[in-house]
């Protein structure tokens, strides 16, 4: 008898063990975000969205609050911000800044070439607050995002009852969804209310739904014209459901289901003419019916056909079962790389929640945004923010996401048109630093800082990427009159400099800097030169593809002759201007002169030795610290040096909690993972996803090359799914810093070059060779043309710095290859 309880007690023992292993299990796990308590400010609040739809939840029992925002609600309505007292002004502008009269050109700038508009503001609709009475007191806090099935979750104990609450944004059904549940039957008892600094009128309409209505403020004398509705229908199972004037209260429920819908009566950037309500109202009507498992269900299927297309896996260590703040904090002192693998794949979740086809473009914090009144408006500044944005969206294999801005980009061309014209007297488009859902495209901001005629070339970017990586000539076809004509500005626009006889951008700016002691008014800067060569270079690239226009492309090629040179100052840096005028002392966070080192490829180790060791020198002299945003492009910066040690020193800087109250002065990371500029910003989300898989993988001169910039601590690892040109996609695995197995999936076929470490023994599937000659794969090549701004280019087959071997693998479209590396 003795025996048969002892062992009925060892079961019983070991049925309790196995419930709290379940128990601990259910906390974190390799890509969930997670919390022990609830969020008491926004910045520990979690993001979900579809796109269109942004909410944050800060997970609190006793008074749950659900942010709102719609990404099409912003400030004012249709406008634009032209001066044509430019065109007057221009050439006696230009007069003072080659006769080195800067402040006088500013003073010329801000007078002529400014108006009151300096664009609209993103903002707020409002917020869904559940108030449960008796929960203040509660045990067993969880709280977590959980980025694979891109859910959110909170759960906690009152008076022994357990009770959950799952939330996630369906991009399918275009609502928001929350489900509420307990571990006992008719244990739900809350109420439901609307509020917004910006409402109209909140009511509600029936016993079991809450509407709010409201209407965009004015801003700088643009009256707003944007509506919005809000509806919130509340379907209870068991229990009773009813109203009073603008509140919805729920008894003794079982289980509730929250459908949260919002539209406005946006139609485009011109036109605003929609019902908000009708609209509002059909989103709810095709879902009230249908079943929670049934949206989740099509919500998860919908995120992970983009999510689960790059898998990253560094391993993991004891730091990952501690709350996600904790871990933040802990980062810079502890062995946590679980954590590095996490922020790359929340950069991505973020990418796909903000940036959906046929939506607006995620703007300066995605589509998630607390306020009326933003920081910088929440809008687009395009002198690095929204480009940063997209380097995630072509090479971590999310392309369709890329969609919202290249449509942005077609649309600011055409409102482009009229600024050339009215403000320059030049033909083409032309953009500035600043824009907004309007599309303006004047000058923003002040001369300081707005007066740089260079967005729209920048922008123009992101136009031929994607053909780098799908090779669509009809896709290419589509976007070319857009390069055209965005080069044909600058064909008019530019300007010969007296003391070399270059044709220069005047005026302009170094973006936000400027030499010591005077302003940042100048011609001829950096930046704009190494933008202006990628602007021609694919533009004529694409005219030779697509057989059109060769006289023009002729004009261009001789334009390109007579651009400045990139030049190497007294302190052997990269210089910012056209004149020796760097401080090495200089810490400004903008380091635009090495857009020619990243996201451009006009710098290289392989091609331009000494301007490689010159963007170095640059970069030490601006040191790390720096904010979110900064430090972010810094990795990339890094890892194209392939210093993959440093890279990761910036990740770490990086990954320094940030106080989610005060904030702090040089950037970081909030505890809910957001980038902090200080503020928010989500650029530096993105640009660290982007800088780790540069650090992983680099295809940006001729071939693929295998961790370039691959940290100490990294030593093992594996991820899939990476994109290169030419219709790569790229897996592979390592240990003991050295590539193992890779697989190289071929969409258009072609010859594969790799860059490999060590060597390859084996391609299953075809013959690898030792490269020689020039790559016959088009895709990398940026142009058939000689790049004006590399004086003395050293061609090296391997540089020092780097030891690797070269091969070619000729493949075909629709295969895959897996080598084998010893």
């Amino acid at each position: 008898m003795k025996k048969i309880e002892l062992k009925l007690l060892s079961l019983f023992f070991a049925y309790c063990f196995l419930l709290s292993c379940q128990a601990t299990a259910t906390k974190g796990g390799k890509l969930k975000m997670w919390y022990d308590k609830p969020a008491k400010v926004w910045n520990e609040a979690l993001p979900v969205g579809n796109g269109r739809l942004g909410a944050m939840i800060y997970g609190d029992p006793a008074s749950e609050k659900i942010q709102l925002n719609e990404e099409t609600f912003w400030s004012g309505g249709p406008s634009r911000n032209d001066n044509p007292k430019a065109q007057e002004a221009l050439p006696k502008i230009r007069e003072l800044i080659f006769n080195g009269k800067f402040k006088e050109a500013e003073t010329m700038v801000n007078e002529n070439m400014l108006t009151q508009l300096h664009g609209s503001k993103y903002q707020v609709v409002g917020d869904l607050v559940l108030n449960f009475p008796g929960h203040e007191s509660f045990t067993d806090y969880y709280r977590e995002l959980d980025l694979e099935r891109a859910v959110f979750k909170t759960t906690y104990q009152v008076d022994g009852v357990t009770y959950t609450r799952d939330v996630f944004a369906s991009l399918p059904d275009q609502v928001i969804v929350v489900k509420l549940s307990a571990n006992k039957k008719k244990k739900l008892n809350f109420s439901a209310h609307l509020q917004g600094p910006l409402q109209t009128a909140a009511r509600a309409v029936d016993a079991q739904t809450l509407e709010m209505t409201g209407l965009s403020s004015t801003h700088e004398g643009v009256e707003g014209q944007v509506k919005f509705c809000t509806r919130v229908k509340i379907l209870a199972e068991g229990g009773s459901v009813s109203a009073e004037t603008a509140t919805i209260n729920v008894k003794d429920a079982s289980e509730v289901t929250i459908l949260i819908s919002m539209a406005t009566n946006f139609v485009d950037y011109k036109t605003l003419t929609d019902n908000e309500v009708e609209k509002c109202s059909n989103y709810l009507a095709k879902v009230e019916k249908v079943p929670f498992n049934k949206m989740l269900d099509r919500h998860i299927a919908a995120y992970q056909s983009y999510f689960n297309r790059s898998t990253f896996d560094l391993g993991t260590s004891p730091e990952a079962q501690q709350p996600t703040d904790v871990r933040i904090k802990n980062f810079s002192k502890s062995y946590d790389p679980e954590l590095v693998s996490m922020y790359y794949q929340f950069g991505r979740y973020l990418l796909i929640s903000s940036s959906q086809p046929g939506g607006q473009p995620a703007n300066l914090q995605g589509i998630w945004n607390e306020s009326t009144n933003p920081a910088w408006d929440s809008k687009y500044t395009i002198n690095i923010n929204t480009e940063m944005n997209y380097w995630p969206a072509e090479k971590c294999n999310m392309p369709e996401l890329h969609e919202p801005l290249i449509r942005m980009v077609k649309e600011i061309s055409e409102t482009g048109k009229q600024t050339a014209r009215e403000m320059y007297g030049c033909d083409g488009w032309v953009m500035h630093h600043n824009t907004d859902i309007w599309r303006i495209s004047g000058v923003v901001d002040g001369a300081f800082w707005g007066m740089w005629p260079m967005g729209g070339a920048w922008l123009s970017q992101h136009l031929w990427e994607p053909y780098l990586y799908n090779g669509d000539l009809k896709y290419l076809e589509s976007v070319y009159p857009i390069l055209k004509s965005a080069c044909e500005f600058y064909q008019d626009f530019l300007i010969e400099e007296p003391t070399h006889k270059w044709l220069v951008v005047s005026p302009a700016i170094s973006p936000e800097n400027a030499p010591a002691g005077r302003p940042s008014i100048c011609a001829g800067a950096t930046m704009d030169n190494q933008i202006l060569f990628d602007l021609f270079s694919k533009t004529i690239k694409a005219a030779g593809l697509l057989n059109q226009d060769v006289e023009l492309m002729a004009e261009l090629k001789k334009i390109l002759d007579r651009l400045p040179p990139m030049q190497i100052g007294q302190h052997g840096q990269l210089q910012e201007w056209m004149e020796d005028l760097d401080n090495p002392n200089d810490k400004h966070r903008h380091v635009s002169h090495l857009y020619g080192l990243y996201p451009s490829n006009q710098i290289t180790p392989y091609a331009t030795p000494e301007l490689f060791d010159a963007a170095r020198t640059t970069l030490i002299h601006r040191g790390d610290v720096s904010t979110g945003w900064s430090m972010g492009w810094k990795v990339n910066f890094w890892a194209r040096l392939l210093d993959g040690n440093h890279a990761m020193k910036l990740i770490k800087d990086q990954l320094t909690l940030v106080d989610p109250v005060n904030g702090g002065r040089d950037g970081g990371t909030y505890p809910n993972f957001f980038d902090a500029h200080p503020p928010f910003q989500i650029d530096g989300n993105f640009g660290c996803t982007a800088g780790i898989a540069e650090m992983l993988m680099q295809s940006h001169d001729g071939a693929i090359h295998l961790l370039p910039a691959l940290p100490d601590e990294w030593k093992t690892g594996e991820i899939t799914g990476l994109r290169a040109p030419g219709g790569f996609e790229v897996s592979f695995s390592w240990s003991d810093g050295k590539a193992q197995r890779v697989e190289i999936k071929s969409n258009l076929g072609g010859n594969c070059r790799i860059r490999v470490p060590n060597e390859v023994v084996q391609a299953a599937g075809n013959g690898l060779v030792a490269a020689t000659g020039a790559n016959p794969n088009l895709f990398f090549e940026t142009a058939q043309v000689k790049n004006p701004l590399i004086s003395e280019a050293v061609q090296l087959n391997e540089p020092d710095l780097k030891q690797t071997l070269l091969y070619d693998l000729p493949t075909e479209a629709g295969k895959t290859y897996s080598l084998k590396i010893k």
